[in-house]
């Protein structure tokens, strides 16, 4: 009996029994709907390698992607009020937030990083999505603020990428007051003389794109990503026209002026890197050349070309 229970009723289980298959080994593009490897989308920064889609991606794995050889300290936020409040819809504003932060290891909705990118010191404030949408509520204000005194501190660049729904409902009027505090964040760092980039992700919309991610010394925006104040819905049903195909798009808003560049994220480092490298080096990268002289140490001079006269027309009264 023992050895029909410890041999060959573990050889009929493992003929009949089907292996158990992690369920997130594929993802389905959500543009063209093709199944893609999970090893070949992460190596290909979330990518669809078929249309080129840009698949949102977390904030630390952003991190990792710009900072040179991935390395990067992150910055401890301000303590702020949890519940000002005391907001409660379906659940407690304090239930939410644990559970939000319970999934996104304590991370709130913004993370403040400071590094090297492209050699130059560099303080990155990254959005986090996965938090209730990357609203903006008094944590993300205080993590503005916070990035920008680094940064002014630091004498390094200020880059920002946000991803965010907007104002953060729970928290009211307190969230709304979080714009014309961004904005002063971001008069920090341009009082201070850094450069101030902001790279565009999707999406971009509500209190975010009315603030802060407007005012940067150059836009950049990753290829798609939704960019805009209200929805495309909202819009239509408010003027009660129908808008141009690719409205609120980071393609249609280059076009248009309101934005820099629209840049993949394979070549979002090396961009940026270079934009850095503009604005923060003082000396010429290209060779130096010395005009020539004259025998006295002036630049010779080149003759005046002579100009003939004009000639005088039949019958006019002019004379030479």
């Amino acid at each position: 009996m023992n050895w029909i229970t410890n041999y060959v009723r573990p050889k009929i289980r493992a003929l009949v029994t089907k292996p158990d298959v992690p369920e997130n080994l594929w993802e389905k593009c959500p543009s063209c709907s093709q199944m893609i490897f999970h090893r070949e989308l992460e190596s290909n920064l979330r990518v669809c390698p078929h249309c080129g889609y840009h698949m949102r991606i977390s904030a630390r794995r952003r991190l990792e992607m710009l900072f040179d050889e991935g390395a990067f300290k992150t910055i401890e936020l301000p303590e702020v009020p949890l519940d000002p409040l005391r907001f409660r819809d379906r659940k407690r504003y304090t239930d939410r937030l644990r559970e939000a932060q319970t999934k996104n290891d304590g991370d709130e909705a913004i993370i403040v990083a400071h590094g090297t990118l492209g050699g130059h010191p560099t303080v990155i404030a990254v959005f986090n999505f996965a938090f209730m949408g990357g609203s903006m509520g008094i944590a993300v204000g205080e993590g503005l603020l916070a990035a920008a005194r680094l940064a002014a501190l630091q004498e390094a660049a200020l880059i920002v990428i946000p991803a965010s729904g907007g104002a953060r409902m729970q928290e009211g009027i307190l969230s709304l007051m979080q714009m014309p505090r961004s904005v002063a964040a971001v008069e920090i760092v341009k009082e201070a003389g850094l450069p101030y980039v902001v790279v565009l992700t999707d999406p971009t919309t509500g209190g975010v794109s009315a603030s802060f991610a407007m005012l940067g010394d150059v836009a950049l925006a990753e290829p798609g990503a939704i960019i805009g104040f209200a929805g495309q819905r909202v819009i239509e049903e408010t003027i009660r026209e129908s808008l141009p195909d690719g409205f609120q798009r980071a393609e249609y808003l280059l076009d248009h002026g309101m934005v820099d560049m629209v840049v993949t994220r394979a070549e979002m480092r090396d961009t940026l890197a270079r934009i850095l490298g503009l604005l923060r080096d003082k000396t010429p990268s290209a060779e130096v050349v010395t005009l020539p002289v004259g025998d006295e140490g002036a630049p010779e001079d080149e003759p005046e070309p002579e100009i003939p006269p004009v000639p005088a027309e039949e019958g006019s009264d002019v004379r030479t």
